[in-house]
């Protein structure tokens, strides 16, 4: 199963007052990671959104283990979980890069849509896609 790597240095402003990133900002960095995953795939998140294809959360969840503080450098690892013709699944690893001790894991749901925001089954409506998906999720493709 491929998976992507994206690293992000905690900035002040992601900090609150018990010096520790703000538990949102964990979210920012899942879309950080799932994007910078479709750019590995060869296929910018904007191109997806070119062919008519838009992916909002219908889920998230976060599970916190440690904290980041200012100036880490956490690793966010991404990967498909569960690929559907209409949802996909991912998940995701948060990791302290100087130690390697694990932050967060996560999970974001996302529904296939078009620009009106009606459901799409993706291996209709963009077969090419569909395939570079399953080929990234350890699937085989049809």
């Amino acid at each position: 199963m491929k998976h992507g790597e994206t690293l992000i240095r905690v900035r002040y402003a992601e900090t609150d007052q018990m010096g520790v990133v703000y538990y949102a900002n964990y979210l920012a960095w899942l879309e950080v990671g799932r994007t910078e995953y479709f750019r590995e795939l060869g296929m910018p998140y904007s191109e997806v959104e070119k062919n008519d294809i838009l992916l909002p959360v219908t889920k998230a969840f976060c599970q916190y283990k440690s904290p980041a503080r200012y100036d880490d450098e956490v690793r966010v690892v991404t990967s498909i979980a569960s690929l559907q013709e209409v949802r996909i699944l991912f998940k995701y690893e948060l990791f302290r890069r100087q130690t390697n001790e694990l932050l967060a894991i996560g999970e974001t749901e996302h529904a296939f849509v078009n620009r009106q925001g009606r459901p799409v089954v993706l291996k209709k409506y963009n077969p090419f896609l569909w395939k570079r998906l399953q080929e990234a999720s350890g699937e085989h493709a049809e």
